[in-house]
């Protein structure tokens, strides 16, 4: 691992870099890469208004994340743009065996705002790995506009995960969520681990 991967995985927590492989592969498959990623946007999307509609109650955290859900359907539009500019078909969507590893790690029961706190965990992950890929496909990738793009995108993600993270600590102490948000570092390293190298995923 180089500097930059060290200085950018610790930033984000993440206890295992993307396997180098991925990008190459990526770059070569861009058609695939961008419809996964279009799916992911809108999934992203859909889970933060599943977390407002569930807890309605609690004003920071809907008022958090209203505009997340607007910036996700932004970037969903955008990468339908670029989808169309290329010529590209927007297909199915793909299972995506990533996020289902991590929603089987999501501790069940317990009280109310230990539930939020899964949720903010697996959602500040997301993202986390989300921004970690993005910024691969900036330095990577050899389309200019995809350049650009992506560079946008690592920003953004990259503040919706300090939000999801620094959330969760205003709804439950901090000991808890930093205990728990190492678990949940180790689940998702474990996975990376295991999981298949594809070309037609974003994750």
């Amino acid at each position: 691992m180089n500097w930059e991967e060290s200085t950018r995985n610790k930033m984000l927590n993440l206890q295992l870099p993307t396997d180098p492989r991925w990008v190459n592969i990526a770059a070569m498959n861009l058609e695939d890469i961008l419809v996964d990623h279009a799916y992911c946007e809108q999934k992203a999307a859909s889970s933060c208004i599943s977390l407002i509609l569930r807890f309605p109650d609690l004003v920071e955290l809907v008022d958090m994340l209203s505009p997340v859900v607007a910036e996700e359907w932004a970037h969903f539009e955008r990468v339908m743009e670029q989808i169309r500019k290329r010529g590209f078909h927007f297909g199915k969507a793909r299972k995506d065996e990533y996020v289902l590893q991590l929603a089987a790690f999501v501790r069940k029961g317990g009280r109310r705002m230990d539930q939020l706190v899964e949720y903010l965990l697996m959602n500040a992950l997301i993202e986390a790995r989300s921004c970690e890929r993005f910024k691969l496909l900036w330095n990577n990738i050899q389309d200019k506009e995809l350049q650009q793009f992506y560079y946008e995108l690592m920003i953004s993600e990259a503040g919706h995960y300090v939000n999801f993270l620094e959330m969760a600590k205003f709804y439950h102490e901090e000991d808890y969520v930093e205990a728990r948000w190492k678990e949940w570092l180790e689940h998702e390293a474990e996975v990376m681990k295991n999981l298949e190298i594809r070309s037609d995923r974003m994750h």
